[in-house]
């Protein structure tokens, strides 16, 4: 078993394994449901040559401002059966938790090519930028760590629109 150090340091090492390639810059809506739409690009296996692409979406619902010491989020169907749903308890003990968040994740569709990750990732962005969507991410992650970077691109984009939503609640009188 891992002391918290060790722990901390393996927990780090995956979260940077992950990554987010295409960046969103829109804010999550401070009242309501948000939507985040992605492409997930994974090793099909050990094999380099082919790689998975999945189109999908995470569901933010009631997304709230981020504060300390309330209610545990709720994630839905984040993680697959052979990867860790524990990286998730193990971020919200360590940080502020997301107030009475429930996250659902949705697989779309989902494709086997026969390209490297950077490839697909090349791909996926000339595609993107072809069609003018700016409101889809591209996710990559190593074999086993698919919930983890749909985990850190939810809380990446929760934690960054938490000053558009503080102030949303100003201009509605909600805070002073």
């Amino acid at each position: 078993m891992y002391d918290e150090f060790e722990q901390e340091q393996h927990f780090r090492r995956m979260w940077d394994a992950v990554r987010i390639e295409r960046v969103v810059a829109y804010s999550l809506f401070t009242f309501g449901d948000s939507d985040l739409p992605y492409f997930l690009v994974t090793p099909q296996g050990n094999d380099d040559a082919t790689v998975r692409i999945r189109q999908g979406q995470i569901t933010v619902s009631r997304a709230r401002i981020i504060t300390p010491d309330s209610m545990q989020p709720e994630f839905r169907d984040f993680f697959e059966e052979n990867e860790d749903a524990g990286f998730a308890e193990f971020l919200m003990a360590r940080s502020a938790a997301f107030s009475n968040l429930k996250l659902s994740n949705h697989h779309g569709s989902e494709r086997i090519v026969t390209d490297t990750m950077e490839e697909a990732v090349e791909r996926l962005n000339k595609q993107l930028d072809a069609e003018e969507e700016d409101r889809v991410a591209i996710l990559t992650a190593p074999l086993g760590l698919a919930g983890l970077a749909l985990l850190k691109y939810a809380s990446e984009r929760i934690t960054e629109s938490a000053p558009d939503n503080l102030n949303e609640l100003r201009e509605r009188g909600l805070l002073p």
